[in-house]
């Protein structure tokens, strides 16, 4: 008939095995593995750039962009740029980012804790 004996579990008392094509067999696992692998998504790092002194009006707007970065499931790479003197005032970016993570606690997580390099402040944010 052209089919193959093949053993489906090997484990089971006794042991399964089914006639079937194997040739067919390994198109359909690739054709579902090839489906699984499209439909996954991919998890990118989104990333906001803000400075110490940002008014209200751009913070919301930010911070609108950041959740929806989060509900897409996306990290999110908050960056503070300082610029000049604002170097010399580096607790006013910590508050700022302190405020971050108070405004997006209930659906991220913060994954890498605000650190300094060289003239930016970083912090990475990860949904809950």
């Amino acid at each position: 008939m052209g089919l193959d004996l093949v053993e489906v579990s090997p484990n089971a008392e006794p042991p399964v095995a089914k006639f079937l094509d194997v040739g067919k067999y390994k198109y359909e696992a690739q054709k579902k593995a090839n489906a699984a692998r499209k439909n996954q998504k991919t998890q990118e790092i989104k990333e906001i750039k803000m400075r110490p002194n940002i008014d209200d009006h751009d913070y919301m707007v930010k911070m609108k962009k950041v959740h929806s970065f989060i509900d897409e499931g996306d990290k999110v790479k908050m960056t503070l740029r300082f610029r000049g003197r604002e170097l010399s005032h580096q607790q006013l970016g910590m508050a700022l980012l302190q405020r971050v993570q108070e405004d997006v606690k209930e659906i991220a997580k913060v994954e890498a804790y605000p650190r300094m390099e060289g003239r930016q402040m970083l912090m990475v944010l990860a949904p809950k």
